[in-house]
């Protein structure tokens, strides 16, 4: 088998989250499965038209999501800066989504905009908040599908990814346990760019990176998660994010997914046992099958959509831009400029 690089990691990963992004977009956000057996059938392989009355009606199968095209506009600004300019990052998101939002549901690119992303727009545009106040304690991961192209953009520099990945979240988002969750994705995403394996070993790579000072979470333990010595002292090295769970929680997912007395059958079920996380079983599940990920991602309902998005972008770091069956690539509205935009940001994240 040929060696992936760290360019075709990288691009895979962003290619992958893109794929994800559109194949949600038909059968997004349906929590009663039956019903969207009926709308889709038995098991959804490809990209797929909204039904009337949905989320994204209106929309083409293969198009994008409003969460497609912030990704897009993430990666665009990145490309174009060299790397993450905030200023430049907020301007072009208010010139180019803002500006095309109304403050409803169902306005602007992919027919539908989410909470958080709604509640910042009346900050920004109605009440005229500075960006540093535009966020909210909505609890979606809108964050974390944008903030994927910085872990893949500074894969190599993990403090750089930590701290960029923390300013543009809470551009939306303030709760702090979810963006402790979303720095904990970016860094895992990163390294399995790196090219490290997802696997139950992937914590301790991530808690060594705390110990350095490179992640900012609070450690209190000492190597290997040992109990700190009895009359030590709070450490030097407290971090904004106060909990470990979200560093650790991979390795556990990890291990139950490549445990033979864990059964999860079929693999889709994983979404009402994990919700969010599910990503993480699927990502390590299937580790060099991307088509596998991403459609057990989709066919689980819900919210599939975001599920598929994070799943893509982990699997397809994974399996590498190569190992991504073409289909997917063919079937994307605007699949050859989304792949030389991946390409381009692969090459600086690896040249930097």
């Amino acid at each position: 088998m040929t060696r992936k690089t760290f360019q075709d990691r990288a691009k895979g990963a962003l290619v992958g989250a893109f794929i994800g992004d559109a194949l949600g977009l038909g059968p997004h956000w349906y929590y009663d499965l039956e019903e969207m057996r009926r709308d889709y059938g038995e098991w959804i392989t490809g990209y797929t038209d909204p039904k009337p009355g949905r989320y994204h009606y209106g929309c083409k199968a293969g198009q994008s999501s409003q969460a497609g095209y912030i990704l897009k506009l993430m990666t665009e600004s990145l490309v174009e800066q060299g790397e993450y300019d905030h200023g430049a990052f907020c301007r072009h998101f208010e010139e180019q989504l803002f500006t095309q939002l109304d403050g409803t549901l169902y306005s602007g690119p992919g027919n539908y905009t989410s909470q958080s992303i709604r509640r910042a727009w009346k900050k920004r545009m109605l009440e005229k908040a500075s960006w540093e106040n535009t966020g909210s304690n909505a609890d979606t991961t809108e964050a974390i599908e944008r903030t994927l192209a910085l872990a893949i953009r500074f894969a190599k520099k993990p403090a750089r990814l930590a701290r960029s990945i923390q300013e543009n979240a809470r551009l939306t988002q303030t709760d702090d346990m979810l963006l402790s969750m979303t720095v904990a994705y970016g860094a895992v995403l990163s390294r399995l760019v790196l090219g490290d394996p997802f696997d139950p070993s992937i914590s301790n790579t991530l808690w060594k990176l705390v110990k350095e000072g490179d992640l900012p979470f609070h450690a209190v333990t000492l190597d290997r998660l040992k109990p700190p010595k009895q009359g030590a002292r709070e450490p030097s090295r407290v971090g904004r994010s106060a909990s470990p769970d979200a560093l650790l929680t991979p390795s556990f997912i990890a291990r139950a997914a490549k445990d033979p007395d864990i059964s999860i059958e079929p693999a889709w079920k994983v979404s009402l046992v994990y919700g969010m996380p599910s990503a993480y079983y699927l990502a390590a599940r299937f580790t060099d099958d991307f088509e596998s990920a991403v459609l057990h991602a989709i066919n689980g309902g819900g919210q599939n959509q975001a599920r598929a998005i994070l799943t893509g972008a982990l699997s397809g770091a994974q399996a590498g831009f190569r190992g991504i069956p073409h289909r997917f690539i063919e079937g994307l509205e605007q699949g050859e400029e989304i792949v030389h935009l991946a390409a381009q940001l692969a090459k600086q994240a690896d040249t930097d």
